[in-house]
């Protein structure tokens, strides 16, 4: 199956070169591009890609406020937004996930890096490295929002469902929950699955996300 991918930058050049890159991939097709934020919701609801590339920086609307616009819009539930930049800055880290991204790049990583993070999405598995994860946490658990509704969320988790999420939002993948607890790592996987369920969560960054903000999660750790 083909990956369906929109580009979205305010720099010609920086488009130009991230269609090239993932077009040498068979199974990578670039179906639009936009250089602000309003272009970029207007295509993407047009086009309904399965991952969209969003710079932060852009004129008339920022990548953030249209991440937030795309991933609250019902019509493109299946569409995955990662956050691209060349500004590696904690705040927009934590904003662009707060805002629905499920996951988050730097422009100048390999060639190879952005054809596997484009696979890595449209398969519906976060972009989230450990040590992006467990940095977060050190910047951003220490002020957590709760808001009602995510407290009301944490309460259709079993305990072992908490146990995983707050495991999810310490950075751990799912062979490191399963060793961890002494479980398989499919077993793992579909108490991510089943928790993800039951509190709304897009993906795993969402997951982290609601770690933080309901608490299980701290600076002192889980």
């Amino acid at each position: 199956m083909t990956i369906r991918v929109v580009l979205a930058d305010d720099q010609t050049l920086i488009r130009a070169g991230f269609r090239a890159i993932l077009e040498r991939a068979e199974d990578i097709e670039v179906v639009g591009e936009a250089a602000d934020g309003l272009d970029a919701v207007a295509v993407i609801r047009r086009t309904r890609p399965d991952v969209v590339l969003m710079d932060v920086r852009m004129p008339r609307l920022d990548g953030l406020a249209a991440t937030e616009r795309i991933c609250g819009d019902a019509a493109l539930a299946a569409t995955r937004v990662v956050v691209v930049t060349t500004y590696e800055v904690d705040d927009y880290i934590y904003s662009a996930l707060r805002a629905g991204a499920s996951g988050f790049l730097l422009k100048d990583l390999e060639p190879e890096d952005l054809r596997r993070a484009v696979r890595v999405v449209a398969a519906g598995e976060a972009l989230l490295a450990p040590s992006v994860t467990r940095h977060l946490i050190g910047q951003f658990a220490v002020r957590p929002r709760r808001p009602p509704a995510y407290q009301a969320m944490l309460g259709r988790l079993t305990e072992r469902e908490r146990e995983i999420v707050t495991l999810v939002g310490s950075g751990l993948t799912n062979a490191e929950i399963a060793e961890r607890l002494f479980i398989s790592p499919a077993t793992a996987k579909t108490h991510v699955s089943r928790a993800m369920t039951k509190v709304a969560a897009r993906d795993r960054a969402q997951l982290v996300i609601f770690a933080y903000e309901t608490g299980l999660v701290t600076a002192a750790g889980p």
